[in-house]
C-alpha cells in the first residue's frame, strides 16, 4: 500500500474560529494548504450543521476548494438517524460517517457488541450511496474490557469495511501502540487523525512523543489511508497557529498530500 492520501483538519481544533465566522474559517484552512475539513458533533436531528443548512456549507467547501473528508458524529446520528444522515452527507459530498466516541457502549463486552452491531447494520445501508461508517480513537478505548483491549475487541466484531479511524495521540494517550494497531488490523484505516502525544501545551506534530516516521511507514505498508486529518489546535479551538505548524511540520516528513513519502528521520 502507498501513502497517497489528501490532508484534512479535524474543524474541532478551530472550533472557537468556526462559531464566530465558518465561511472565514474554511477559506483560512483552505489558504493554508488543507484539502479537506471535518465537521464534529452532527447527531443527524436536522439537515444543517451549525445554524447553516447542508446546501450553504457545500457551497463554502466548494468556494474554497475543499473536500468534506468526513463528518464525526453522535451514535445516534447512525442508529436512530441514518436516512437523515444519509441525505446531510450526501449535500456535503462525504462518503466518511465516523462515529466521534461512545464512552458508555466501548465501557463493557455487552455495549462493544452492541456498537459494532450498529456500525455493522449502517455500514450495509451507507454502501450503495457510496459512503461507509466508522469509529474514532479516544484513549477510553484502549482500556481492558474482559481481558481484552476494547478498541480491538470492537473491530474484531466489525464488517471489514467498517473504518478504523485510529487517532494516533489519543491511542498513545490511553496506553496503546498505534504502529501495533495499525498493523493488528490491516486495511481499515482508509482515514486516521493525526494528534501528537507528550509535547507542551501548544506542540504540533513533530513537537511531541510520536514516532511519526514509524506510524506513516505502517500507513504505507498496511493501510489504505485516503484522508491523513490533523487535529492538533488550542484548547479553545482558537488561532491557526497550531494547524499551520503541524503542516508545515508534516510537510518536513515528506506528507504533503500528494505523493507523499516519510523521509528517513
Amino acid at each position: 500500500m502507498s501513502l497517497q492520501a489528501s490532508i484534512g483538519i479535524q474543524l474541532f481544533c478551530v472550533r472557537g474560529e468556526c462559531g464566530r465566522d465558518l465561511p472565514a474559517t474554511l477559506a483560512t484552512v483552505a489558504q493554508m494548504g488543507y484539502r479537506g475539513a471535518e465537521p464534529w458533533g452532527y447527531r443527524g436531528e436536522a439537515l444543517e450543521w451549525m445554524g447553516q443548512p447542508a446546501a450553504q456549507i457545500r457551497r463554502m467547501y466548494d468556494d474554497h476548494g475543499l473536500t468534506c473528508c468526513g463528518i464525526h458524529l453522535a451514535t445516534a446520528a447512525l442508529a436512530e438517524n441514518l436516512p437523515r444522515t444519509i441525505d446531510f452527507c450526501h449535500a456535503l459530498g462525504c462518503r466518511f460517517l465516523v462515529i466521534a466516541a461512545d464512552r458508555q457502549r466501548m465501557g463493557s463486552m455487552a455495549g462493544i457488541e452492541q456498537l459494532a452491531g450498529i456500525l455493522n447494520v449502517a455500514v450495509e445501508e451507507l454502501d450503495a450511496h457510496g459512503m461507509a461508517c466508522g469509529y474514532h480513537a479516544h484513549g477510553f478505548d484502549f482500556a481492558r474490557i474482559e481481558g481484552q483491549v476494547a478498541w480491538d475487541a470492537l473491530f474484531s466484531r466489525t464488517h471489514p469495511q467498517v473504518i478504523m479511524q485510529l487517532d494516533i495521540g489519543n491511542c498513545a494517550g490511553g496506553g496503546g501502540d498505534p504502529v501495533a494497531t495499525l498493523k493488528r488490523f490491516p486495511g481499515r484505516a482508509r482515514s486516521v487523525h493525526l494528534k501528537e502525544h507528550g509535547g507542551a501545551e501548544d506542540a504540533a506534530i513533530g513537537e511531541g512523543g510520536i514516532d511519526w516516521g514509524a506510524v506513516f511507514t505502517a500507513c504505507g505498508e498496511h493501510q489504505p489511508v485516503e484522508w491523513y486529518v490533523v487535529e492538533q489546535g488550542s484548547d479553545d479551538g482558537t488561532g491557526f497557529d497550531i494547524p499551520r505548524r503541524s503542516l508545515e511540520a508534516l510537510a518536513r516528513m515528506g506528507i504533503t498530500g500528494g505523493e507523499a513519502r516519510p523521509r528517513t528521520p
